[in-house]
């Protein structure tokens, strides 16, 4: 199969409004109206995704004790912070797009926390060899927090020429770590500079990538004091709008009512993919089952929930019938009720 033009997949071009949000738990009106019509992003054939990791860290008592110690989740800065660097691992995805001529480009969705442990999940998935032939088109970081920023140092060690995007909500030392720095109070550095090209996409704002691929950046504010997280949309011939994401702190009715309203996707939404943000410490609050509940509503095919979700919110949609994609519960993730570390979905 031929290549997509990589300066073609990432021509960030706005094509549309997108949405303003005062709290990641909550649904507001949206302040721009998009396109509402899914030719405003053209098709794919197909998306494939492989999990490399969804676990994000590995002892949630030792990240909230962290946590509180430097000050709670609305007061603590993850960049002043001190965190217990073993404690973390990372989250991280392989995602392949088909055109509808055959070509194939591939990224990285988010390049994890541990340094060490993302380069054994790498290796696991033969990600640094991509990286090291140039098969990786770019690093599409979907916001600023730790375990999903923080393992950079490895993905730069293999390609550090490797295009970037990352919202326009990036904060200063946020910039600072991608350009290589060190930060000795949350015991974080990345010893490799980044030597490509950086884009900003706008948070607030719909960008096109693609034929059938767009990013949307909602404006949340989220703990340890970082804002704004971008997420994917792809549109897939003869199926349906994938909605893809790395934490999904807009909450996932948010999520799928953008698809709905600003996209046209009534009746037209086919798959979800990535982490969502309901029990991500391991309780399922009552407002978050009722987003659970609320999600019946979209007519998802395929949901391959990971990493934030949590384990109870998982086997909740089970329970409720979703089409929930089970993995094979190994390589450190907890279980076989989803897509976990080194499993892959295919949307298409």
């Amino acid at each position: 199969m031929k290549s997509m033009s990589r300066r073609d997949f990432v021509k960030v071009a706005v094509i549309g409004g997108a949405v303003l949000y005062l709290d990641s738990a909550t649904n507001a009106p949206y302040v721009h109206a998009a396109p509402k019509d899914l030719s405003a992003i053209g098709e794919c054939k197909s998306v494939s995704i492989k999990c490399v990791s969804e676990v994000g860290w590995w002892d949630t008592g030792v990240l909230i004790s962290d946590m509180m110690k430097g000050g709670g989740p609305k007061d603590s800065d993850q960049w002043t912070t001190k965190w217990n660097q073993e404690n973390g691992a990372g989250s991280c995805s392989l995602v392949e797009v088909e055109s509808l001529d055959g070509g194939k480009t591939k990224f990285l969705m988010d390049t994890g926390w541990n340094p060490k442990y993302m380069d054994e999940r790498f290796k696991a998935t033969g990600v640094d060899k991509m990286l090291k032939n140039g098969e990786i088109a770019f690093l599409y970081l979907t916001h600023e927090h730790l375990d999903h920023l923080w393992g950079l140092q490895t993905t730069l060690k293999y390609n550090p020429e490797l295009k970037i995007l990352i919202p326009s909500t990036f904060t200063p030392p946020g910039a600072k770590f991608i350009g290589g720095a060190d930060f000795p109070d949350p015991g974080t550095k990345n010893a490799v500079a980044h030597k490509g090209e950086l884009v900003k996409l706008q948070i607030g704002e719909m960008t096109r990538l693609a034929d059938g691929v767009c990013s949307v950046g909602f404006d949340i504010p989220i703990i340890l004091k970082i804002r704004g997280e971008q997420s994917l949309y792809f549109n897939v011939k003869d199926k349906g709008l994938v909605l893809c994401t790395g934490c999904c702190h807009q909450n996932v009715i948010t999520f799928s009512d953008y698809a709905v309203n600003n996209l046209g996707a009534k009746g037209k939404i086919y798959g979800l993919y990535g982490g969502l943000h309901i029990a991500p410490f391991g309780k399922l609050e009552q407002q978050q089952a009722g987003w659970i509940e609320q999600m019946g509503a979209y007519g998802f095919k395929k949901v391959a929930a990971n990493h934030c979700t949590g384990l109870p919110a998982v086997r909740k949609m089970v329970e409720l019938g979703y089409p929930v994609v089970q993995g094979r519960g190994a390589e450190g993730s907890e279980s076989d009720l989803y897509i976990g570390n080194g499993d892959s979905v295919v949307f298409g």
